[in-house]
């Protein structure tokens, strides 16, 4: 799981694994494999450098 935030500011979590691609919009938009679509406050790069992190931590790199 890696901790994102909301555009109204709330910081929720987003399983790594199920983030199918991202993109900047200019906004970073997150969609899920699941389809959802989820507008965060991060930078696409800061949500790479956290989905790496996460690998890392469980070993999946």
């Amino acid at each position: 799981m890696i901790k994102i935030t909301r555009l109204n500011g709330k910081e929720f979590v987003v399983n790594a694994e199920q983030i199918e691609f991202a993109e900047e919009t200019p906004d970073t938009v997150i969609t899920l494999i699941s389809g959802k679509k989820i507008v965060v406050n991060e930078k696409i790069d800061q949500v790479i450098d956290k989905v790496i992190e996460y690998k890392k931590r469980t070993n999946g790199i």
